[in-house]
């Protein structure tokens, strides 16, 4: 995991190794029946064309708390698209999340890299104690077909 900032362009980057395949971790970032087993309930929903809409819904669909576009969708090697936060620090502008997949063996090396953050940006601040879970959830759900316990992991990215 790496949160890098420059003057103007903060980031997080983050890289793990999954043993499954690319279409199989493909589905599990872009299906909402996948999702809400490792994102703490909450569903993706969109076509994944460039252009289209993207949301994530918890609460059984009552709420929303992230909302986007697809800027890219090839798959099964890059989904990017713009990351709104529609909760507590929602005053700033979309930031940018892309991931890239890419096949080693009996593997898939998932690079994360989430960008285009204003300075000293709060939603930063949150994705970076966020995505590692999220991901290691994932990683875990693949492997193993069962996710962490949700309630722990989260309290402990909460300090």
């Amino acid at each position: 995991m790496t949160t890098t900032t420059t003057t103007d362009k903060p980031s997080f980057v983050y890289v793990t190794y999954i043993t499954t395949t690319p279409e199989k971790l493909w589905e599990a970032l872009t299906q909402g029946d996948f999702t809400e087993k490792y994102w703490g309930g909450r569903r993706v929903e969109s076509t994944w064309e460039a252009g289209a809409p993207i949301v994530y819904r918890y609460d059984e669909g009552r709420k929303t708390d992230i909302t986007g576009e697809v800027l890219r969708c090839e798959p099964p090697t890059v989904l990017s698209y713009t990351f709104g936060v529609d909760h507590g620090e929602a005053t700033e502008p979309a930031s940018r999340v892309t991931f890239e997949l890419k096949p080693l063996g009996q593997m898939v090396r998932l690079t994360l890299t989430h960008d285009q953050f204003v300075p000293n940006s709060k939603v930063l601040q949150g994705v970076s104690r966020g995505w590692p879970g999220i991901l290691s959830n994932l990683k875990t759900f693949l492997e193993t077909g069962k996710p962490m316990p949700f309630g722990n992991w989260d309290k402990a990215t909460a300090t």
